[in-house]
């Protein structure tokens, strides 16, 4: 049987390695728009593949939340704000941070996919990241948490998780647009309502049955974002009625969705996390 410090001997690599991946995942998204990588930022190559499902540009700052909400777990696994040591959940802690850092070597790698425009294996990578990040939230279901562990465990990988659920159907969507997929002769706007719809129930579903709010309001904001591209004078300036109509329906639903959620939490706080 492992000695405490037996133990601690072997999780100290795993909260280096967590610490290194997400340094060089974060330094690696930041190179993408500052060298830029291949001479294009990011945000241009999705624009190079127009699609109707493509949210506004300004949707993607939600980066810059899960980067901090990630930071703040990647400091907590190594000792801060963590309070009473001997009521750290340390294996739990172990087993997120061995798939999380193979996730950010993925998130990085994924990058160079997209900027090569290699757009098959960056479909490949994303499946990878988003099938961690159920793993991940599935491990963290399985505990109990206290609120200090929800708020550096469980929020970072609930807005990561709702973010690349989004984002793998939009990384599908433009493999569809560089293969030139014709859609089986059905037009782009229908097609694009029947996946906004697909995303809905998939979000809908995910977030009940893990009674996770915050992966939901993650759902309304990518949906807002396609909201907005397509209203706005410099998207697609309202000329899509059928997508308008169905991306409000959508968030609305979403928002009674989480109401579920909050108001099923009220009638029974003890039995779910």
């Amino acid at each position: 049987m492992e000695t405490k410090a037996e133990t601690r001997q072997l999780e100290t690599p795993i909260k280096i390695t967590v610490a290194v991946t997400y340094l060089i995942m974060v330094i690696v998204n930041a190179l993408a728009n500052i060298l830029p990588i291949n001479g294009i930022d990011t945000g241009a190559i999705s624009d190079s593949y127009p699609n109707l499902f493509a949210p506004a540009g300004l949707t993607f700052s939600i980066w810059g939340v899960i980067y901090l909400l990630l930071l703040g777990y990647t400091l907590y696994q190594f000792g801060l704000f963590q309070g009473d040591k001997s009521k750290v959940k340390t294996e739990l802690l172990r087993k997120i941070g061995i798939v999380f850092s193979a996730s950010s070597v993925v998130n990085a790698a994924w990058i160079f996919s997209w900027h090569y425009r290699m757009i098959g294996l960056s479909v490949i990578l994303m499946l990878v990241i988003l099938l961690s990040l159920i793993y991940i939230n599935q491990l963290i279901l399985k505990e109990k948490l206290d609120q200090k562990e929800k708020l550096f465990i469980r929020l970072p990988f609930s807005v990561y998780f709702g973010w690349i659920t989004v984002a793998t159907i939009a990384n599908i969507t433009t493999l569809l647009v560089d293969i030139g997929w014709n859609g089986f002769g059905i037009s782009e706007s229908i097609w694009t309502i029947l996946i906004i719809v697909i995303g809905l129930v998939i979000g809908a579903v995910t977030m009940i049955r893990n009674h996770d709010i915050a992966y939901g309001l993650v759902i309304i904001w990518a949906y807002a974002g396609i909201l907005i591209k397509h209203m706005s004078q410099d998207g697609f300036a309202g000329q899509y009625t059928g997508i308008i109509m169905t991306v409000i329906a959508c968030i609305v639903l979403m928002g009674v969705a989480i109401g579920y959620v909050l108001f099923a939490k009220k009638q029974a706080p003890t039995s779910l996390k």
